[in-house]
C-alpha cells in the first residue's frame, strides 16, 4: 500500500484529477456514470485515490460536501456533487452538464402543528441546519427588514429532529422524497435551492483536452439513458405520419425495401415516451417495431 501511494503522488501531478462522492447514493450513481464512460480504475481497499487504468485520470474519493472547494481551489479537475453544497460553498467553478440524480430540495420545514405557514414569521425565531450559508442569506435579509435576529445553529445530521427536541422553531434541511420529513412530523414552506447532482470544473483547469474528453463521455451517457433505439417497417403511405410520431433528435434515417412501398426507418425516441410511441406506430400499421437500449451515444 505504501508503495502504491507513492506512485499515486508522483503520477498525480500528470493526471486530469476526478473528484467523487466517496459514499452514499451519489457515490453509486457516479460511479455507475463513469463505468458508462469506460473510466477504467481500481480502488483499493481503505484508499480514497485510484488511478485510471485507461485514461490519464486520478480518481478521489471526498465527501460531496469537501467537492467544490477542491474544485474552486484547483486542487482537482472536475468533481461530481450536488449543486446544494456548491451554492452554500459559494464556489467559484463552472457547472459543466446536470447529471439528472440525486435531485432534492432544500427546503424551511416547521412542525405541522406549527401552523407556519409563510417563512417570515421565523424571522427572529431559532433555525437549526447543516447549510449555514444559505439559510443566513435568507434571513439575513428578513432580519434586516424587520428588525429581528434569527438564531441558525449548525448541526451535521439528523437535522430533523431538532424541533422535536427543543433545539429549534424550524429546520432548513434537504428533503428528497420527504419521508423523512412526515416521519418526524414537519412540512415545508419554503424552497430554498433545487438541486441535483452536477459535474463542476475548475475554471482555470489543466489537461483540457483530457477534460474535454471525460465531459463528452458522461454527456454521451446522460445522452443515451434518455433515449432509447427505435427500428420499424412502414408503409411508404404512411411515412410522414411516422415521422411525426418518430421526428428524432435531428431526422430519421430511412432505407427502402425490398418491396418499394415499404420503408425501413431507424430513430431515437425518448425513453420515457416509448410505450406511447409504439402504440401510435402500431395504430398506423408500421411492424416489425424493435426498440433497443442505448449504452453510450454522442449528440
Amino acid at each position: 500500500m505504501a508503495d502504491f501511494l507513492r506512485m499515486a503522488q508522483a503520477e498525480m501531478s500528470s493526471r486530469l484529477i476526478l473528484a467523487v462522492p466517496k459514499k452514499g447514493r451519489l457515490c453509486d450513481k457516479s460511479l455507475h456514470l463513469l463505468a458508462g464512460a469506460d473510466i477504467q480504475f481500481h480502488r483499493k481497499n481503505r484508499l480514497d485515490i485510484a488511478l485510471s487504468t485507461n485514461q490519464n485520470v486520478a480518481l478521489v474519493f471526498l465527501p460531496a460536501a469537501d467537492i467544490p472547494k477542491f474544485v474552486s481551489d484547483g486542487i482537482v479537475d472536475l468533481g461530481i456533487t450536488g449543486q446544494d453544497v456548491v451554492a452554500e460553498a459559494n464556489a467559484d467553478v463552472d457547472e459543466v452538464l446536470q447529471l439528472g440524480f440525486g435531485a432534492c430540495d432544500l427546503c424551511i420545514q416547521v412542525p405541522e402543528a406549527s401552523g407556519v405557514t409563510d417563512p417570515r414569521a421565523l424571522a427572529g425565531k431559532r433555525i437549526v441546519t447543516s447549510f449555514e450559508n444559505l439559510a443566513a442569506s435568507y434571513f439575513g435579509p428578513l432580519d434586516a427588514e424587520l428588525g429581528t435576529t434569527t438564531k441558525i445553529s449548525f448541526v451535521s445530521g439528523s437535522v430533523e429532529a431538532a424541533c422535536a427536541l427543543g433545539l429549534a422553531d424550524a429546520i432548513v434541511d434537504l428533503v428528497e422524497s420527504g419521508e423523512t420529513m412526515r416521519a418526524a412530523g414537519l412540512t415545508r414552506i419554503h424552497t430554498l435551492v433545487k438541486s441535483q447532482a452536477v459535474l463542476v470544473a475548475n475554471k482555470r483547469r489543466a489537461h483540457a483536452d483530457v477534460a474535454a474528453k471525460i465531459v463528452s463521455r458522461i454527456r454521451g451517457v446522460i445522452l443515451a439513458g434518455r433515449y432509447v433505439y427505435c427500428n420499424y417497417n412502414v408503409a411508404r403511405a404512411n411515412l410522414a405520419t411516422a415521422f411525426k410520431i418518430t421526428p428524432g433528435r435531428k431526422a430519421p434515417t430511412v432505407a427502402p425495401l425490398d418491396n418499394g412501398d415499404w420503408c425501413a426507418v431507424s430513430v431515437m425516441v425518448a425513453k420515457k415516451d416509448v410505450a406511447e410511441i409504439l402504440d401510435q406506430l402500431e395504430a398506423i400499421g408500421a411492424t416489425d417495431i424493435l426498440v433497443f437500449n442505448i449504452s453510450n451515444c454522442r449528440e
